[in-house]
């Protein structure tokens, strides 16, 4: 079975990170590509900055969104497109954020199921966050879902599980993923990615070296344990 896509957040608690420039610099010396941060945190200039120095990387760029109303819903993808990014993560209406994103150019994976609060959390039972990632899979225009899986009060890996197995397109596992077992999770049911923020940024993983660096070096070493027939 394939690893999953590690995506790197450069966000705490749902909201980009004061010093996001700083890890940026570190995250990409070692070797990140993948990376993204939330709508919520900083200014748009600072955004930019911090878009225009993944994209100068050769990086693949990545918004998340965690404002549930429609207006920032909207400001957000706008905000995708004056960005330039790859994917376009979150958000609960759809409707609006494709007819502001298509033919952009932008992949976009909207929350499955019900979300509640900041930072946000996975409401309802797994049928009926399976049947919001079918509906929302079925949508034009919309490439896959972002599942916060660890943000449910139930079994998480039960739920990406149902849900990669419930839909045709990718799933992205993000939110509160901070051990090996949860990326064991993640690979086992079918992500096609998961992202690590907090996590990473709070030193949760056992490291061999300090600093962010070190943090995504144990995220790797998770991975190619992971990627060992039988591990």
């Amino acid at each position: 079975m394939a690893s999953p896509e590690f995506i790197l957040m450069l966000t705490r608690a749902d909201r980009t990170v004061p010093d996001a420039m700083d890890l940026l610099r570190e995250a990409l010396a070692s070797g990140v590509r993948h990376i993204g941060f939330k709508n919520v945190g900083q200014p748009l200039a600072e955004q930019r900055r911090l878009a225009e120095a993944i994209r100068a990387a050769g990086g693949t760029l990545y918004l998340e969104v965690v404002s549930l109303d429609e207006a920032s819903e909207r400001a957000s993808a706008e905000a995708a497109l004056e960005l330039g990014v790859d994917y376009l993560l979150g958000g609960t209406r759809p409707e609006v954020a494709l007819s502001v994103i298509q033919g952009g150019g932008v992949r976009y994976f909207p929350f499955a199921g019900r979300i509640a609060g900041h930072p946000s959390v996975l409401e309802g039972s797994i049928a009926e966050i399976v049947d919001s990632a079918c509906r929302l899979c079925a949508r034009d225009g919309v490439d896959g879902v972002d599942l916060l899986a660890y943000r449910h009060a139930g079994d998480a890996a039960a739920v990406i599980r149902e849900v990669c197995g419930g839909v045709a397109k990718p799933v992205i596992v993000a939110g509160s993923i901070d051990r090996p077992e949860r990326i064991a999770a993640a690979r086992d049911g079918g992500a096609a990615a998961f992202t690590v923020g907090t996590a990473a940024l709070d030193r949760a993983f056992a490291a061999r070296s300090p600093g962010l660096a070190g943090q995504i070096e144990a995220i790797r070493d998770a991975l190619a344990v992971l990627a060992t027939p039988g591990g």
